[in-house]
C-alpha cells in the first residue's frame, strides 16, 4: 500500500512539474550551483539510449512498468516498497507523457546539472528508487528472507 501511493505522489509530482515546465520555461535558467532549468525533450530511455524510437521505447517501458507492478506487489517490507514505489511511479510518469503527452512519445526534461543529462522528476525517483533497492539488497535485507 506504501508502495502506491508513493507511485501516486510521484505520478502526481512529475506531471505537475512537466506541465509547469513545458508552459513556462521558454529559456535556460541557472539556479544556484550546479542546477539549473532547461527544456528538452527526450524519445529515448535514460541517457538518450534510443533515441528516435519513440514506440519502441514506449513498449517497453509499458512492459516493464506491468512486470514493475507485479512484482510491488508481493513486497511486503517498508525499505523495498519505498524504493519499488519510486522507480514504479517514475516509469509510470514517463510512460503517461508518451502516450498521452502532446510530444509524439517524447519526454520533457528539465532539470539540468553540470557534467549530466538533463533529466526530469520521473527521471530522479527512479535513479533514487533503484539506489534504495540495490543498497537494501546488498545492506539491509536480514540473512534467509526473501521480498
Amino acid at each position: 500500500m506504501a508502495a502506491l501511493a508513493l507511485a501516486t505522489l510521484v505520478v502526481v509530482a512529475d506531471r505537475v512539474t512537466t506541465t509547469l515546465a513545458v508552459d513556462h520555461l521558454h529559456q535556460a535558467v541557472h539556479l544556484w550551483g550546479p542546477f539549473g532549468l532547461a527544456l528538452q525533450f527526450n524519445s529515448g530511455l535514460a541517457f538518450s539510449l534510443f533515441t528516435g524510437r519513440s514506440t519502441l521505447v514506449t513498449v517497453v517501458l509499458g512492459m516493464g512498468v506491468v512486470v514493475l507492478g507485479v512484482l510491488l506487489a508481493r513486497v511486503r517490507t517498508m525499505t523495498p516498497a519505498i524504493g519499488g514505489g519510486l522507480v514504479f511511479g517514475g516509469g509510470l510518469g514517463n510512460l503517461s507523457e508518451r502516450i498521452v503527452g502532446v510530444h509524439h512519445g517524447r519526454v520533457a526534461d528539465f532539470i539540468t546539472l553540470s557534467h549530466w543529462p538533463t533529466f526530469n522528476v520521473a527521471d530522479a525517483c527512479i535513479t533514487i528508487g533503484v539506489i534504495v533497492v540495490a543498497a537494501y539488497l546488498v545492506f539491509g535485507r536480514p540473512a534467509g528472507t526473501a521480498t
